[in-house]
Formats: C-alpha cells, sequence, structure tokens
C-alpha cells in the first residue's frame, strides 16, 4: 500500500492546500488516489474528496482504537494506488504529553513515510535546526522529505535548499512559492468548505498546475512506493466491506439534508446508516420546500447560521420538518442540524425564525461554547436503543465545535437529555443531547465505530417506531 504521511511544524503551514493539490495532481496523472485525514474534521475532507473523487476517511484516535483505525485504512487503500494522510496541527502536537494521540503517532502505527510541510516565511538558514529536531525527537518517525512552502522567489528558495542539502539527509521534494490564490479562506469554524465555495473546481484546478510545476512528484510517488508492508497485528488480511443494507428486513427511508449550510457527514456513518438497512434521500434545505417521503430525519453539522436567511424564507420546508417531528417522526441532529430545530437564530445583531420545534433560541458568540473532544454518559433516557448490548447506560466518545449556545426560550419549558457531559460544554456544560418525542438533538458529533454503532441503533429505532412512509 503506496502511502505518505502530509505533516507539518505547525498548524496553518499551509497542509490542505498541499494535500488538495497532490491529491488532484496524481490523480490527473491517471492514479487512483485515497485520502485519509488525522482527527474530527468535516472540510478539509469535502476538499480532498473533492480533489480525489474519493470519499476522504478520518483515523481519530480519540474515537478508534488502533487496530480500527489500521483496518480502515487497509480497507479504504486497498483498492487505490497510493494514500494521502493529511494531518492535524503539527506533527508532534496532541493531548497527550507523551505523544500518543499525535501525528507521529499515527504515521508509526500506519507505518507511513512522513513529507514535513515547513512554512519557509521569514527563515533561511534557520529552517536546518527545525528539521534535524525533528528528526532527532522521535527516531523512530521516517521523515522521507521536506516541503517548502510559501518561498518568498528563486533567491530565497536557493538559500534553503544549499542549507538542507548541507546540513541535513532529508530531500527537498518541492518548493512551493507564497501565493494567496491558492489559499482556502476561512470563516469562524476554520476553512470555508468545498460545497460552498465560488469556483472549486477553478481553485482545484490551479493547485494542481502549482503542485505539477514544483512538487517532484515522482519523487514523491517513489518515496510512497518504498513503504514498509502493512499488515493487521493479528497477520490477517483485510476485508472489504460492502455498501448494501441488510437483506432479511425491508429497507427504511432515511432523509438528509446535503447542501450549503449542512454538509458535515462521515462518509463511513452513511456506509453504516446504508448497510444497517438505511436507503438515504438527500434533499436540499435551502430549495426543496418539503421532507420527501421517508421514514425519519437525520440533519448534520454545517454552517445554518451563515445561511440562516435563506433557512428563514423557506417556510414551508420548516413547516413540513416540524410537523413530521410534532406527528413522531423519527429524527437525529447534530450541532448545527440541532440549531436549526430551535425557534430562531440569533448573529450579529439579528434574528431569524427557524424550524421551532425544539423549545430553545439559537444565539452565535464570537468565540468557541465548545471545542474539542468530549465524553458523554448515556441517561438511558435516549430514544434509542442503549449502546450496550445489555441495555446498560455506557460513556461514549465524541467530539463538538461549535460558536453557538442553546438556551430555554420561555420559564415553563425544560428538556430531557440523553447524555451527562463527561468531558467537554454540550448544552450547557452538564449536559447534551436534547431529547423530544422521538427526536435527539446534540451539539456533539458521534462517529459510527466499534465502541459506538449508533447507525445501526438509530435505523432500528427507525423502523421500530413503524412510521409509515408518507
Amino acid at each position: 500500500m503506496s502511502r505518505l504521511y502530509l505533516s507539518a511544524a505547525h498548524k496553518s503551514s499551509g497542509k490542505t492546500t498541499i494535500t488538495v493539490g497532490l491529491c488532484a495532481a496524481l490523480r490527473k496523472r491517471g492514479l487512483v488516489v485515497q485520502p485519509f485525514k488525522k482527527g474530527p474534521d468535516y472540510i478539509d475532507p469535502i476538499w480532498h474528496g473533492m480533489a480525489s473523487g474519493r470519499d476522504c476517511h478520518n483515523l481519530d484516535f480519540h474515537t478508534m482504537g488502533h487496530d480500527e483505525i489500521r483496518a480502515l485504512f487497509m480497507r479504504y487503500s486497498e483498492r487505490a494506488e497510493i494514500s494521502l494522510i493529511e494531518g492535524n496541527k503539527g506533527l508532534y502536537d496532541g493531548v497527550d504529553v507523551k505523544g500518543s494521540n499525535s501525528n507521529a503517532a499515527l504515521a508509526q502505527l500506519l507505518q507511513a513515510p512522513v513529507i514535513l510541510i515547513i512554512d519557509t516565511s521569514g527563515i533561511t538558514r534557520g529552517v536546518v535546526p527545525l528539521l534535524l529536531g525533528y528528526q532527532g525527537f522521535e527516531p523512530k518517525v521516517e521523515i522521507a522529505g521536506v516541503l517548502l512552502n510559501h518561498v518568498g522567489g528563486s533567491r530565497h528558495e536557493g538559500k534553503l535548499r544549499a542549507a538542507v542539502d548541507y546540513y541535513t539527509d532529508l530531500p527537498v521534494v518541492g518548493a512551493v512559492p507564497r501565493d494567496d490564490g491558492i489559499r482556502v479562506p476561512e470563516r469562524h469554524l476554520g476553512l470555508i468548505p468545498g460545497s460552498e465555495f465560488d469556483d472549486p473546481t477553478g481553485f482545484i484546478a490551479k493547485t494542481t498546475r502549482t503542485m505539477e510545476e514544483y512538487v517532484d512528484l515522482d519523487r514523491l510517488i517513489s518515496i510512497a512506493n518504498n513503504a514498509s508492508h502493512l499488515v493487521l497485528n493479528n497477520g490477517e488480511g483485510v476485508r472489504v466491506e460492502g455498501s448494501g443494507g441488510l437483506t432479511s428486513v425491508p429497507k427504511v427511508k432515511i432523509a438528509i439534508p446535503r447542501d450549503a449550510a449542512f454538509n458535515f457527514y462521515y462518509p463511513g456513518d452513511l456506509d453504516a446508516l446504508r448497510r444497517a438497512g438505511a436507503e438515504l434521500i438527500f434533499f436540499d434545505t435551502l430549495s426543496d420546500t418539503a421532507l420527501p417521503p421517508v421514514d425519519g430525519l437525520f440533519i448534520g453539522g454545517g454552517f445554518p447560521e451563515v445561511h440562516m436567511e435563506k433557512l428563514e424564507f423557506n417556510a414551508a420546508l420548516r413547516h413540513s420538518i416540524r410537523a413530521k417531528i410534532e406527528n413522531g417522526m423519527p429524527a437525529y441532529a447534530e450541532c448545527g442540524g440541532l440549531m436549526y430545530l430551535t425557534r430562531g437564530i440569533s448573529w450579529h445583531g439579528k434574528r431569524c425564525e427557524m424550524v421551532g420545534v425544539i423549545p430553545a433560541e439559537t444565539t452565535m458568540h464570537e468565540r468557541p461554547q465548545g471545542k474539542g473532544y468530549v465524553v458523554l454518559r448515556e441517561t438511558g433516557k435516549c430514544p434509542w436503543p442503549l449502546s450496550h448490548s445489555r441495555g446498560e447506560p455506557v460513556d461514549i466518545k465524541a467530539h463538538e465545535f461549535h460558536h453557538s449556545e442553546v438556551s430555554l426560550s420561555g420559564q415553563g419549558d425544560t428538556f430531557q437529555y440523553a447524555y451527562e457531559v463527561l468531558r467537554g460544554h454540550g448544552i450547557d456544560g452538564q449536559n447534551d443531547g436534547i431529547v423530544y418525542r422521538n427526536l435527539l438533538a446534540s451539539f456533539s458529533h458521534l462517529r459510527d465505530v466499534e465502541d459506538n454503532h449508533w447507525a445501526e441503533r438509530f435505523v432500528r429505532h427507525v423502523r421500530n417506531v413503524g412510521c409509515t412512509t408518507v
């Protein structure tokens, strides 16, 4: 399995742009490129998927065990000719002081050669102690090459290359010039997703040309091809799972908005829903005026605050969704989906009406209200079956990232919660997962993994409720 791990000394070094460009450039050469992203992230994988033509999958130590990470990586890499893994933050960064969840740890787990992307703004010879320090800090990490980014010109490049060649044994696999035209704009939650970008195809084409001109693609391919043989810890091969649903029971239809306002979905979770027996019916909250005829609803995260005026204008769909949930339709909403189901969203001094099925108001803040990994303990009030096979509440690992706050609309309103928050913020620092009728709405983003097969439980809930498709 040819593979490369694309990391950096620190965040905002240009990893995503480089990865997008490399995915597209290698694909243009006729290679089947499989992208991966470390950690919980929706936005970068959207770009990677658009550039490679294949879904990008996340590898996360918080929600996944080592064997599961390796198995998932091998499963989706098996039919690819080269896999690219984009790290998060810096190579040695992580919440554990010993580095057990760092990019370096993931690169070692996958036995992937690392290409270190260096933001060279304002440095020349000073790049050398940085590289030597990164090589010596954890010698077991295979740093196989350095890619110089944000280079100021030919003279700057010459000084950098001369220093790296003289003092280190690292090959310089590319020197990409500083170019604001190949930087993805950012806003309050990070990069703008490709699904909302004005011209994603044009942007990807430009990054492709940049990689072709300034990066030694042949050298990168050679490094990737020389990666050591990777097997599961038990020495067995890996089985490629199908995406078909269960055959012994009828399928249920689940509506999922996939548009500019809601686009945060893990491809593996969508596959898990299908395997559990769901037919996924995608719709657009900005243009469709009614829910399609379905048995259940799943609204993922996204940016409803950015599109709140259009969401408010589409009153017909909001009324349709509210009526279905009030009538008992099973529904699940995460973060942006939760915000959409409240009575209104307030941002920058303006308020817009939302669905209104949850008796709460959403207020946007300048600073994050919840950010990072969370640990949830089930209270037993969730409308779905509990995650434990014996029906005992267990702890669930998930993640959150929101600038929004949800508060009760009136004094007489109360919430029932599916989760007690052991780590993180959730709704109020202590609880998350608002339960109303057959709805579960949470700030936390779940991941369908070995310790929490939420997709199967949700599909079972949809089927057991016995909603008639309308």
